[in-house]
């Protein structure tokens, strides 16, 4: 690691010992006997978890994902004591406005691939050249090539600094930023921080819904039904993000272990999700980008770089941060930049424009699209780029 402010190029080299190992192992894993419900509603389902072992080990490539990475341009740098990787392509139009954009859990910066091209190269894409952007894709501390924070405190907070850091670090005086999943919590917490430079942020996913859920309007059907999502996830949906926001080291040895247990915990995230991931493997059916190369791109990754335990410690630094704040009884800051936000109807809630106002009143952007969940920059990238340029096309300079 560097301690000073060096930007390194990165590529990837997976020594053949370690595909080899990953083989190995998948090939000698013990199996459950198959659930005893035909819904997911017992977890993971034997033939899902078995269809995606056999592709593993006789389909798939882990050296074609290895390529179009390198393809792309990657570096390192160090922020606050950790080596953080990401890839940075800037746009063939020099006036693009810059955009950070961060993944979340399960994901890494495989999820956001697709979108790339879109956001980068609009005029390939059905957009306009006024629409491109210079596009920051950072892996979250302790995620994929970053490095694994060797200290507590790196929650949203410390996360969203860091991101600040980068972009200044990188030249960019004027930026916007966008996320989902654990991405939305650190955007989030960068609109309430309102780094010098960042002029607007983009989200996915009402990321703190769950402590406010009293406080979110119930009046029209399409609130109540979001009511009943959320439900839905508190009482049947909690279970990975319950063991990780409690005890992350305890199912990090089965992570670090297992590559079938860590691709079962892995697929266990949301049911619009694992149901489209599962007719991808049992079926041969895939929606959108969600296809078996794909999907399985993302599980290896955490497998290559033995991110199963560090990355599940976001959620114990999030648990902590936000019962800190509860027992403190003060409001966070609100979001002083503009807020644009994108309901996909796949999302684990998707939220109404009341739910979002909420949130963050004087919302400057807001849309309900026809398709696409959780993992919107991978499920449908064009149309997640469409958003992502709609949403901050307001902000661009003249």
């Amino acid at each position: 690691m560097s301690n000073g402010n060096d930007v390194r190029p990165f590529r990837l080299d997976t020594p053949d010992e370690a595909l080899a190992d990953l083989r190995r192992r998948v090939e000698a894993t013990r199996w459950p006997s198959r659930e005893l419900v035909d819904d997911r509603s017992q977890g993971v389902q034997l033939a899902t978890v078995q269809e995606l072992a056999r592709y593993w080990t006789s389909g798939y490539d882990w050296r074609a994902c290895e390529a179009k990475l390198n393809a792309l341009p990657q570096f390192t740098t160090s922020i606050d004591g950790v080596d953080i990787h990401f890839i940075h392509v800037r746009s063939k139009h020099e006036d693009a406005l810059p955009l950070i954009m961060t993944h979340g859990w399960p994901g890494s910066v495989v999820e956001l691939l697709g979108s790339v091209g879109p956001l980068t190269d609009p005029t390939a894409h059905g957009g306009a050249a006024e629409d491109a952007f210079h596009l920051v894709l950072p892996s979250l501390p302790g995620y994929g090539f970053s490095a694994e924070p060797t200290e507590l405190g790196w929650n949203s907070n410390r996360i969203a600094q860091a991101w600040a850091q980068l972009m200044d670090r990188l030249g960019y005086p004027r930026y916007v930023a966008q996320g989902g999943d654990v991405g939305a919590s650190v955007t989030d917490a960068m609109g309430r921080q309102a780094p010098e430079g960042l002029v607007g942020i983009h989200l996915t996913l009402l990321a703190g819904a769950i402590g406010i859920k009293d406080k979110l309007p119930a009046n029209t059907e399409q609130e109540r039904a979001a009511h009943g999502a959320l439900e839905t996830f508190m009482k049947d949906g909690f279970g990975y993000f319950l063991e990780q926001s409690t005890r992350p080291q305890t199912i990090g040895y089965s992570l670090l272990d297992s590559p079938v247990g860590l691709a079962a915990w892995m697929l266990d995230h949301d049911t619009d999700s694992y149901y489209k991931i599962s007719r991808a493997f049992v079926d041969g059916e895939p929606v959108g980008r969600l296809t078996r190369d794909s999907v399985v791109d993302n599980i290896t990754l955490y497998w290559l770089t033995g991110t199963g335990a560090s990355s599940a410690r976001w959620y114990w630094e999030a648990g902590r941060f936000l019962a800190a704040a509860a027992a403190s009884g003060q409001a966070p800051p609100p979001v002083s930049v503009p807020v644009g936000f994108t309901a996909f109807p796949g999302e684990i809630w998707a939220a109404p424009r009341s739910w979002a106002e909420t949130v963050y009143p004087g919302l400057a952007y807001f849309n309900e699209v026809e398709k696409g969940g959780h993992f919107a920059a991978w499920e449908e990238p064009e149309l997640f780029a469409t958003e992502v340029r709609a949403a901050f096309r307001p902000l661009r300079q003249s």
